[in-house]
């Protein structure tokens, strides 16, 4: 999979899911289904996304025992996502069994990526209310290198940590980073963010960007210009 823009569909329902993608006369947007839509629509969403012949992050961050994770995994295999992701927090064991349960008989599977730090979460919050004690880079690129141990394919990460993320743990460990808004937009509740541009040069494989495009006045104008100054 090449580089590219994941657009968030953070919405309500299906209708207004589609009402956005309809907007897109041309494109065919690689999206992200988050828990939001995917607990007010269900998986039917996911399928009539993926008919519409859109790639999906599906983006539920799985964090259970490992035997509950696997189960769960073993059910979302069946929906034809793109990429589907866990909590790195939930240990190696739990990576492996997510990575077990997602695998079709037939070898097949989506990409699987864990969440090291949410990119609200800053390194005093992290260490205050967590009680971790290493550095907020330090704990990111642990979990990274236990995620790859596991078998993983990635992890989700902000845009600031990519590059280290890479050098920990090789060029083809996939790095997929919210926390991207355009130089002049709001950052909201977002701690470590920066610019599309910015997150190239930091060596980001895929940025997720939600709000400054699908609050837009013109989102396919915002998708376009994030497109472009992320892929140059």
């Amino acid at each position: 999979m090449s580089r590219d823009v994941i657009v968030a569909c953070d919405f309500q329902s299906a209708e207004q899911t589609f009402a956005f993608l309809d907007r897109f006369p041309e494109e065919k947007p690689f999206v992200k289904i988050g828990m939001e839509l995917f607990y007010a629509a269900g998986p039917e969403i996911v399928r009539q996304i993926k008919a519409r012949g859109h790639r999906i992050f599906l983006d539920l961050k799985l964090h259970d025992i490992p035997n509950t994770v696997q189960k769960a995994m073993r059910v979302l295999s069946a929906l034809d996502v793109d990429i589907v992701n866990v909590h790195a927090a939930g240990t190696r064991r739990m990576m492996e069994a997510a990575l077990e349960g997602l695998t079709r008989p037939d070898g097949g599977r989506p990409l699987l990526i864990a969440v090291t730090q949410l990119t609200s979460t800053d390194e005093q919050t992290m260490q205050r209310e967590l009680l971790i004690g290493e550095s907020l880079d330090e704990t990111v690129l642990r979990y990274a290198e236990n995620a790859a141990a596991a078998g993983l394919d990635g992890v989700v990460c902000s845009p600031l940590e990519a590059g280290k993320v890479h050098a920990r743990c090789g060029a083809s460990f996939l790095t997929v980073t919210p926390g991207v808004r355009f130089a002049e937009g709001d950052v909201g509740d977002q701690k470590r963010v920066t610019t599309p541009g910015r997150a190239r040069e930091l060596g980001s494989d895929y940025i997720v960007v939600g709000r400054p495009i699908t609050a837009a006045a013109d989102p396919v104008a915002a998708y376009r210009r994030c497109v472009k100054e992320f892929l140059g």
